[in-house]
Order: structure tokens, then sequence, then C-alpha cells
């Protein structure tokens, strides 16, 4: 298998990923991986589309940042690729990037709970991200329009998340595995916040002195191990092939 197919594969697993964990409902939703300086291997959609879950490698084709014409076999790149371009364009660094609709997210947003850093060795990442500010992008539009995704890039600054008001949310990583994960920790605090609902505002943010008790246990901890294991929930679920 070549790399370029391998990297279509893992593409194709973090789409059934997202959506087995319930952050990308029925055909919505979309992961990228820079491949050049205005090039992404993308999730599109094809003529056969099943949803997220049911993704396959057949599903990502190479895309340039401002596509022209068809793709081939029926398929399109999704309205929303500008939320990828542009981002990528913006920030080079950034290989991944993950667009999903995750309720709980928008869900506490709507409600004006803030995800804030509450949570300690419960989930490390999703409280340093929580503890380094989470940016709101304000407005509900399908961002189809390079404008668009301007103005989301711009929001979400040098953050490896944003949300979206009333849509969902992106997050951005080196690799595929760690934009997906943000994701599902980000998911994951945001269903707690949820859970605690009119309690929120009486919960303190975690003290300074727990906050030192709490290293970052690396890229193969937060990163690596906890994507092998959502492989291995797929493969249990008979959602890995």
């Amino acid at each position: 298998m070549s790399e370029r197919d391998e990297d279509a594969l893992t593409i194709a697993l973090a789409c059934r990923v997202l959506a087995h964990q319930g952050l990308a409902e029925d055909v919505l939703g979309h992961v990228s991986l820079r491949t050049g300086p205005n090039t992404m291997l993308v999730r599109c959609r094809g003529p056969q589309e099943e949803g997220l879950l049911f993704s396959t490698a057949k599903d990502v084709r190479e895309v340039e940042f401002d596509p022209t014409g068809e793709l081939g076999d029926g398929y399109r790149p999704p309205n929303e690729l500008p939320i990828h371009a542009e981002v990528m364009r913006a920030r080079p660094e950034v290989r991944a990037v993950v667009h999903v609709h995750p309720p709980a997210v928008v869900a506490a947003d709507l409600a004006g709970l803030p995800l804030r850093p509450i949570i300690g060795a419960y989930n490390i990442p999703a409280l340093r991200m929580a503890e380094a500010g989470i940016p709101v992008f304000p407005r509900g539009a399908l961002i189809r329009r390079p404008e668009l995704g301007v103005e989301l890039a711009r929001a979400m600054g040098d953050a490896p998340v944003c949300v979206l008001r009333a849509h969902g949310l992106v997050t951005v990583g080196d690799t595929v595995a760690q934009a997906v994960v943000r994701a599902l920790n980000i998911d994951a605090l945001a269903r707690l916040t949820l859970r605690l609902g009119d309690a929120l505002p009486a919960v303190p943010d975690l003290p300074p002195e727990d906050l030192a008790e709490l290293p970052d246990l690396g890229g193969g901890f937060n990163d690596e191990q906890v994507w092998r294991h959502q492989l291995a929930r797929l493969r249990h679920a008979g959602l890995c092939k």
C-alpha cells in the first residue's frame, strides 16, 4: 500500500471514529490532511454517499485549496472545503483538520455554558485546551465561501480548536489522529459541562496547585494510544475493515 493510500485509509477511519463516537451524525463532517502547499486529501461526497460511519478510502480524494472541475466518478469536495483550505492557508504548520457537528458542543455553547478548565486528571488534554481558551466563531453559517473560511481562521487564531456557534467544531493537528483525539476531548468536556448545567457557575476552575500536578504526558499517550483504542472500538463494532 502506498503512503497516499495509507493516508486515505487513515482519513476514512477517522471519519468512522468520529461518527461512531457521536460527533458526526449521518453525512455531516469531514477530515483532511495536507499533501502540499496548496493541496490536501479530504473526505469527499460520492454518488452512493452513506455517511461518515461508513467512509472508505475511495471517498478520500486529493484536491487543491481552490478546486476547479469534477473529481471523477461523481465525487465532489465537501461544500465547506474552505474550512480546511483557509485554516491551512493561514497556518502552514497545520497538517490535519477535522470538522464535525458534536451535539454536546453545539448545545453547551448555545446554552451559554462555556467550556472552562474545571476538570483535572479526568481529561488533561481537554483541561489544557480550556485553560488556554477555546475561541468561538460566532456565525452559524455554512462556510462554503473562502471569505467565511478566512473569518473562521481569524477567529481560531493559533488555537488547536474552535467552536462554531450553532454549527459544530473545528480542530487541527500535526496528524489526523491528533486532530481527531482533540475533537473527542473537547466533546467529553462539553458533555460534562452540559451535565452540570445550572450548577456550572458554582464550579471553580482547577486551582493552580492542582494544575501544577498535571504533566503533559506526550503525544504517544495523549494521541496515539487513544487513537489505537478508538480503532479497537471500531474493530469490536465490526466497523474497521
